[in-house]
């Protein structure tokens, strides 16, 4: 007991610390490029914090299966490196007793990792996806944003305003290009906003300004003043596709057992099964031999891990073309990285029972 709990103590421990690096790096991935679209107004800033929340979710099934693996790793790799091996082949323990503590701290992991593929990443792809179309629903002007120059969705106009006054509803200094046939418009104002007609219909109403138009190449230009002049802003409605196979109800899937939905579904069962079978693969993948450098197992545990994901991703493209039965799916790599772990184990623990050659 005092052996198992040390062991899954410090996977916790190293796996917690994973976790937050991942994290981190994932977030500071997400938050730059949401950034960036909200500076060139194609996001809403008070929607950053929700785009990021629905990628962490639809990260978090593969980022703890890459925690489980690298924990075990790391942790059973420092106990050869500091000897603490020898002393638990010492009291009498095989490399297999290893396999039980792996367990104990795998599968609580892959049981929350099954939750998230099967359930919580769909569900949060889905709201992403409903969560954009229903920005790209907004009209052109809610996307305006002070000191950047935002195209209309049609390419007709072309709007600019160089700050907020001191009420929210109304910018200062506007520019406006317009096309309509041949003709091209151009308009400057002191003011603008936006008003709402009775009829729900929406307007932009530009205050003290000219405007000039005429068709480019050609002397034809009139310039007009204007105290006031409205703009119709065009609603537009994001039209609603079906959601693809990764943003789909895992139970839609099983309903729906297209070529694409299966493989989607394999690969849902697929991230729960790695987090074990990895983490038991890095048993072996551990022992570190001083003749052969202190990293050499680090380095094909690396290797081995993507190998495994490439494969995974192949198996699933396969699938979803009909290279391979729907019912086989992934579940070929599955069973090599067992072969090959039963393998690789049994090898050194018959390399530790042999007896030494006599001098």
């Amino acid at each position: 007991m005092i052996f198992e709990r040390s062991l899954i103590r410090e996977f916790s421990l190293v796996a917690l610390a994973v976790v937050a690096v991942l994290l981190a790096l994932i977030l500071t991935r997400l938050l730059i490029l949401l950034l960036g679209k909200a500076a060139g107004g194609e996001v809403l800033p008070e929607a950053v914090i929700g785009l990021i929340a629905f990628g962490v979710l639809a990260y978090l099934p593969v980022l703890l299966s890459i925690a489980a693996f690298v924990a075990v790793l790391l942790t059973l790799t420092r106990s050869f490196r500091d000897s603490e091996m020898t002393v638990w082949f010492t009291s009498g323990l095989s490399i297999a007793a290893w396999v039980r503590p792996v367990l104990r701290f795998a599968v609580p992991i892959a049981v929350v990792c099954a939750v998230l593929s099967l359930g919580v990443a769909p569900w949060s792809e889905a709201q992403s996806r409903e969560y954009r179309r229903l920005l790209e629903s907004r009209d052109e002007v809610s996307s305006v944003t002070p000191g950047v120059f935002r195209e209309s969705r049609q390419a007709d106009r072309v709007f600019f305003v160089d700050k907020l006054s001191e009420r929210d509803d109304v910018v200062n200094n506007v520019f406006v290009q317009s096309t309509q046939g041949n003709r091209l418009g151009v308009m400057v104002a002191q003011k603008g906003y936006v008003e709402t007609a009775p009829n729900g219909d929406r307007f932009v109403v530009l205050l003290k300004g000219r405007r000039y138009e005429g068709t480019p190449g050609t002397l034809d230009y009139r310039m007009v003043d204007f105290d006031r002049y409205m703009l119709r802003i065009e609603p537009k409605e994001a039209k609603k596709e079906a959601p693809p196979a990764k943003a789909m109800d895992t139970l839609a899937l099983l309903g729906q057992p297209t070529p694409h939905n299966l493989a989607e579904l394999h690969w849902r069962l697929a991230l729960p099964v790695s987090v074990v079978l990895m983490a038991l693969f890095a048993l072996p993948l551990s022992f570190v031999n001083p003749r052969s450098g202190r990293s050499w197992n680090l380095v094909l545990a690396v290797l081995a891990y993507t190998l495994y994901n490439n494969l995974l991703s192949i198996f699933q493209a396969w699938t979803a073309q009909g290279k391979i039965p729907a019912w086989v799916g992934l579940w070929p790599v599955h069973l090599a990285v067992v072969a090959i772990f039963a393998y690789l184990l049994s090898r050194q623990m018959l390399a530790r029972r042999s007896p030494a050659p006599a001098a």
